[in-house]
């Protein structure tokens, strides 16, 4: 079977419900749908408002009854190297559904935001991946992506977070 010819465009308001179909899917895969909390108006907001905090692309493919169906998505927004002095490009989530998996779709969107990191000149494209997820490391290093041994997430949220805060010098 030949690999599907995809088509990757940024995400439209009209591709919500799409997107946050995915997200739930995404979140279900990664077992952490205690932690969803998005919905439509947040994507509303954030994706397609008048200050956009990140984007999306979503690509398509075309289903056995010949309409073009979302197979997966991407959503990232810009930070900053110090060390570079220029801005990078971070990949946020990234999902291909099970129908579309194993064709080349996820290689694709990579080379599409790797492209924009280019075009946009971005020093560095990066993201994260969960520990347990043996096959898609495999597929970031086949990609030459380099998984980096020595960092680790750090977060706060609710409560720590609004603690943390709370003890900011005013």
């Amino acid at each position: 079977m030949a690999a599907p010819a995809w088509s990757i465009r940024a995400a439209r308001r009209e591709d919500s419900a799409q997107l946050l179909a995915m997200i739930t899917e995404l979140a279900e895969y990664e077992k952490l749908t205690h932690l969803l909390k998005a919905g439509h108006a947040d994507l509303e907001r954030d994706l397609f408002g008048p200050a956009p905090a990140a984007e999306a692309v979503v690509a398509w493919a075309q289903d056995k009854t010949g309409n073009q169906v979302p197979a997966a998505f991407a959503l990232f927004f810009h930070n900053y190297s110090t060390f570079l002095g220029r801005r990078g490009l971070w990949l946020e989530d990234l999902y291909v559904r099970p129908a579309w998996r194993q064709r080349g779709c996820g290689k694709a969107l990579l080379q599409h935001l790797a492209q924009l990191a280019v075009e946009r000149g971005c020093g560095r494209f990066e993201w994260s991946v969960l520990d347990w997820n043996a096959p898609a490391i495999r597929f970031y290093e086949k990609l030459g992506a380099t998984v980096m041994p020595d960092w680790r997430i750090v977060r706060t949220t609710g409560k720590s977070l609004n603690a943390l805060a709370a003890k900011a010098p005013h």
